[in-house]
């Protein structure tokens, strides 16, 4: 269990002032100028031995990606790139950091942004996310006019900019590439890699993109110790982690607590269960919606980090648990998916392009038992040629929910169809 000295978000439902002397009153701005002054290798190595991996979805280490920038800014300068733009469906984390905690997120921008050898850094944030983005703008101009940031930030001599950039609401430039080009003002479709952002990034200069919670982090892991975040949870799935459990769930809810975490104890502890018992579970999709479901059978005992939950068949994603109970429809369910990521397929790959709107139409007849068995084979067959060939990871994120689907519900899906095809004979009789 979590205690309180080791949460890193303090004001996450936002109980106290969101404003500068409310954020110093919680310890951020801290001694901020004596990390600077430690040096960029020191922070990098830090993050490094803590175990973070990147809060977005992939889980990459977070010390080990800004590793891969330049050692010194040369005629291009560095980037800072923070990705605020949480398109994925059922999550709600970010939303909670940029509006109840801003001064955590333009600290830790300053400090990562040092790290990488950056002196600016631009927010890309959701489009609909208006009153996070106000209350961002509020804290970096209270930064600005206390000189934490600026010419000289905390008085350290380097000079640190921090722009917001609003989205459009595209669920593609959650991807950094596509994050990249809408920043620069063109059409976010993803880039081919390599070459990587590291190497030709925003403007074609060095570029590291981050999710919100990682960079959001990092002061308190350099503050306490990366022995500190690195005790926590299990090795290769360190520190806390904010997960959001939405569904069929008495209490939906928002929670920090540490990486490796029984999915039944978090569901049980913070959200006061399933809603009529834990035997009335059927599915959840413990990642957000572009990761596989799980059953009841492996939810008993799957735990909520990287590792346990690839060997599950499914991911961590952005930690957004999604319940569902017996009452649920899980093909209609999926079905509903496959629309979404029909209509945000930014059309640029083919098998995305004609994958998606394939997949949709054929969840759609499934969904009304309106195909035979043959053809659950031919669908899972098709998600099979869309993932792993794309540009992004769209494609992949459309086929994952249908392959969980048919693993695990495949009776579901027969009894669908045979139900349906009994209705057609006895209404023809």
């Amino acid at each position: 269990m979590l205690k309180d000295r080791d949460r890193v978000f303090t004001n996450i439902y936002g109980q106290g002032d969101i404003g500068l002397k409310g954020a110093r009153r919680r310890g951020d701005w801290d001694k901020t100028k004596e990390l600077i002054e430690k040096g960029r290798d020191w922070i990098i190595e830090e993050v490094k031995h803590s175990g973070l991996r990147g809060r977005g979805g992939a889980g990459f280490g977070t010390g080990m990606k800004w590793s891969f920038m330049p050692k010194k800014p040369g005629r291009r300068p560095h980037y800072l790139v923070v990705n605020a733009d949480e398109g994925e469906p059922g999550t709600c984390k970010d939303r909670e950091i940029l509006r109840r905690e801003p001064h955590k997120v333009v600290e830790g921008a300053l400090l990562s942004a040092f790290a990488i050898g950056a002196n600016t850094a631009y927010i890309y944030v959701r489009g609909e996310y208006c009153r996070e983005a106000e209350a961002l703008r509020r804290a970096i101009g209270e930064a600005h006019d206390a000189g934490l940031i600026g010419k000289d930030a905390c008085g350290s001599g380097w000079q640190f900019d921090f722009h917001i950039h609003r989205g459009g609401g595209a669920y593609v430039c959650g991807e950094e590439s596509g994050l990249l080009e809408s920043l620069e003002g063109r059409k976010g479709q993803p880039r081919m890699k390599p070459p990587f952002p590291a190497n030709i990034g925003l403007y074609g200069c060095p570029t590291t993109v981050n999710n919100v919670e990682s960079i959001t982090v990092v002061p308190t892991i350099l503050r306490r110790g990366a022995d500190w975040f690195a005790g926590l949870g299990r090795p290769n799935n360190t520190g806390t982690k904010l997960f959001c459990i939405s569904g069929h769930v008495n209490n939906p809810c928002t929670v920090e607590d540490q990486m490796s975490i029984p999915l039944r104890e978090l569901i049980d502890k913070h959200c006061g269960g399933v809603r009529g018992g834990w035997k009335n579970l059927k599915a959840v999709i413990p990642g957000g919606s572009s990761v596989p479901m799980i059953p009841k059978s492996v939810c008993d005992t799957v735990l909520m980090d990287f590792d346990s939950l690839k060997e599950a068949g499914a991911g961590l994603g952005t930690a957004a648990v999604i319940v569902m109970d017996q009452s649920t429809d899980v093909i209609r369910g999926i079905a509903r998916l496959s629309r979404f990521y029909q209509h945000e397929s930014c059309g640029q790959c083919t098998p995305c392009r004609e994958g998606t709107g394939w997949m949709a139409r054929m969840m759609a007849r499934l969904a009304e038992g309106r195909a035979s068995v043959e053809e659950i084979d031919l669908l899972e067959e098709v998600t099979r040629q869309v993932e792993g060939h794309t540009i992004c990871a769209l494609g992949d994120a459309a086929a994952w929910p249908i392959q969980g689907l048919i693993r695990h519900f495949r009776p579901e899906i027969e009894q669908r169809i045979a139900d349906y095809q009994a209705a057609q004979s006895e209404r023809a009789a």
